[in-house]
């Protein structure tokens, strides 16, 4: 059965795909690597994958600064970002910041005691990962790590980024039943 003759146009339009894609609200990370040369990206193709082996992805582009160290460092860390940083958020997805060292000056952060890849003060949650897997995912490599910390931070909410946006939830009138 040959089941690509029936695929819409809009599937393979990359502008129609992303705007379809950018429906689903995500959570926004920080995806950071340690070592002699620091590196950081936003990401909000993170997930959790399994409880044992406890494991996670982060899909990073093969073009990106971040697919060469994340693969040379053999390790990662996962910042999960709260409300109010956005402004960090901005900052790692920025391509004309800063490259090594010198991105992490403009934002609190402390070295991962297992990776020594930085976590970023104020996250609600903080990952180290060693380089469990890795699938060609298209355009994207599918890097699976295996957990070596977890550790939930903060309870405040998470900053989101839905229809090309970030986005912060607006709580719920009070007396509003659910």
């Amino acid at each position: 059965m040959d089941i690509s003759a029936g695929v819409d146009d809009a599937v393979v339009d990359p502008a129609a795909l992303r705007r379809a894609f950018a429906a689903f609200a995500t959570g926004v990370t920080v995806v950071t690597v340690g070592g002699r040369t620091p590196h950081g990206m936003t990401a909000n193709a993170f997930t959790s994958v399994s409880l044992d082996p406890p494991l996670l992805l982060v899909c990073v582009d093969r073009e990106a600064v971040m697919h060469r160290h994340l693969v040379a460092a053999g390790s990662f860390a996962v910042s999960v970002l709260a409300a109010d940083q956005e402004h960090v958020a901005r900052h790692f997805a920025d391509r004309r910041r800063p490259l090594g060292a010198a991105q992490f000056d403009v934002v609190d952060w402390r070295p991962g005691r297992l990776t020594g890849a930085p976590l970023i003060t104020g996250a609600l949650a903080s990952f180290e990962c060693a380089l469990w897997r890795d699938y060609e995912g298209g355009d994207h490599t599918i890097f699976v790590g295996r957990l070596l910390s977890a550790e939930k931070l903060h309870e405040e909410d998470a900053v989101l980024f839905l229809h090309g946006r970030f986005r912060q939830i607006t709580p719920m009138p009070s007396g509003v039943v659910r």
